[in-house]
C-alpha cells in the first residue's frame, strides 16, 4: 500500500516547467530516498507532496487524502531545507511552542531533543547554533506529535558522518514503528542507506526501485555509476 501516490504531476515556476509530467509511489512503512542533482525538481516534488506548491496539472494523493487537506497537517511532518524555526528562541522554546500548535503532548519535547542528540544544546538560542544544529533543531519540530508521513528536504546536510549515520539509524527506527519517510538527498553514498529510491534529473524519474535492483538493472557497482548509466541510456 502507498503512502504518497503521484500521477502526471505538472508544475510550473517562473513560466519554467519544472516537473512535465511525474509520476511516482511512497510505499507505507519504507524509508524512500528522493535522489538527484541539484536543479532536478526535489523540493518542487516534495512542496507539491505537503501541499504548499501551486500544480498546474495532476493528482497527490497523500494517507489516503488529497494533498494539503487540512486534515493532513497533523499527520505530516515537513522538514524544510532552510531552519523553519524561530531563531531567536531557545532549542526547547521553539518545540514547547510548535507543540502546542500540533497539539503534541510536552513530554513529546524532550523526546524529540534526545532524538536529534541535541540536548546539550536545548536552552540555547538558535541564532548561536551552527548550520547543522539548526537544521536538526527543524528536524527536532517535524518529529513532534509521531506523524505518519515525515517528508524531509536534504536532512543530513552539512552534518558530519557520525551524525549522519545516527540520523540514518533514527529514519529506520520510526519507519519500523510503522512512520513512512521521505528523504531527499543530492548525495549518492547516501542511498544504500534507503529501502527504495526514485531518482530525478531535469524533473523526470530516472527509476524508482530498491538500490540492488537499481545496481542490477544498470549493472553498476556503484550509486554514481548506475545513476551516469540511466542518463547516458
Amino acid at each position: 500500500m502507498s503512502a504518497v501516490t503521484v500521477e502526471h504531476l505538472r508544475v510550473v515556476r517562473g513560466g519554467t516547467v519544472v516537473l512535465p509530467d511525474l509520476s511516482c509511489e511512497v510505499r507505507r512503512g519504507s524509508v524512500t530516498g528522493l535522489l538527484g542533482p541539484s536543479g532536478s525538481g526535489k523540493s518542487t516534488l516534495i512542496r507539491s507532496i505537503v501541499g504548499v506548491q501551486r500544480v498546474a496539472a495532476g493528482r497527490i494523493d497523500v494517507l489516503g487524502l488529497a494533498a494539503g487537506t487540512a486534515a493532513l497537517r497533523s499527520r505530516v511532518g515537513y522538514m524544510t531545507q532552510a531552519p523553519s524555526v524561530y531563531l531567536d528562541l531557545t532549542l526547547r522554546e521553539n518545540l514547547r511552542f510548535f507543540a502546542r500548535v500540533f497539539g503534541a503532548p510536552q513530554s513529546a519535547v524532550r523526546e524529540a531533543i534526545d532524538r536529534v542528540a541535541l540536548g546539550d544544546q536545548a536552552d540555547r538560542v538558535v541564532s548561536k547554533m551552527s548550520g547543522g544544529q539548526r537544521s536538526r533543531v527543524s528536524l527536532a519540530a517535524a518529529l513532534l506529535g509521531s506523524p505518519e508521513l515525515m517528508v524531509l528536504d536534504e536532512p543530513t546536510v552539512g552534518l558530519d558522518p557520525l551524525l549522519r549515520r545516527d540520523l540514518w539509524n533514527l529514519f529506520h527506527e520510526l519507519a519500523d514503528g510503522g512512520a513512512t519517510l521521505l528523504v531527499s538527498s543530492h548525495v549518492m553514498d547516501e542511498a544504500d542507506r534507503c529501502d527504495e529510491l526514485l531518482l530525478l534529473r531535469d524533473g523526470r524519474v530516472l527509476a524508482q526501485d530498491t538500490p540492488a535492483g537499481i545496481r542490477a538493472r544498470t549493472g553498476a557497482g556503484s550509486m554514481d555509476d548506475a545513476f551516469l548509466r540511466l542518463v547516458e541510456s
